[in-house]
């Protein structure tokens, strides 16, 4: 069964999820990959505000296709989350608090969820078509000139996501491999 959390995250609710959990989320998530988070990050070190509000806030590595007619957005499936590894302790250290993406973090990156009190959620590839159906507005509100990278703020409703770094060091993916391995020994 999935829980509903409603956005931006906040340290108690943070504190309130484990690795494996399902949810669907409502509320807002910013969207931004690779050269928008390469732009904040040189915005932060010359001492600039960002563009949003980032403390709470929940960012999904994701770059949509074009709108269909009558639609807010293209598909909106997550993108590599490793791409964005040299910048997100940086970005939680100023108050991110959620991460949506697919495929592993670093190790310096699950430090810093533990450190920082902020978790990683997994959405899942290929279904972009489907999980697009969860975004009610989506407008760019910074790097228009980026394209389908620029940074964007998407208002969504029931937005499915699993747990995968947890604030406490727990990695679904460690233990999928571990529950694997332990299956095949038998």
């Amino acid at each position: 069964m999935s829980r509903r959390i409603t956005l931006p995250l906040t340290d108690e609710i943070v504190k309130d999820l484990k690795a494996g959990d399902n949810l669907l989320l409502t509320g807002v998530i910013y969207v931004a990959r690779d050269t928008a988070h390469k732009r904040m990050v040189e915005a932060l070190d010359q001492g600039k505000a960002l563009p949003f509000d980032i403390k709470g806030a929940t960012i999904y590595y994701m770059g949509p296709s074009p709108a269909r007619p009558g639609r807010v957005i293209g598909s909106a499936g997550p993108t590599t989350s490793g791409r964005m590894d040299a910048y997100a302790p940086r970005l939680m250290a100023e108050g991110l608090r959620g991460m949506i993406g697919k495929g592993l973090r670093s190790s310096a990156v699950k430090d810093a969820m533990v450190k920082q009190g902020a978790v990683y959620l997994g959405a899942i590839g290929g279904a972009g078509a489907i999980i697009s159906k969860s975004i009610k507005k989506a407008e760019v509100i910074a790097y228009e000139e980026l394209g389908a990278e620029a940074l964007r703020r998407l208002e969504v409703e029931d937005f499915p996501v699993t747990v995968v770094n947890d604030v406490y060091g727990g990695d679904l993916y460690e233990e999928g491999k571990a529950k694997y391995r332990r299956s095949v020994v038998k």
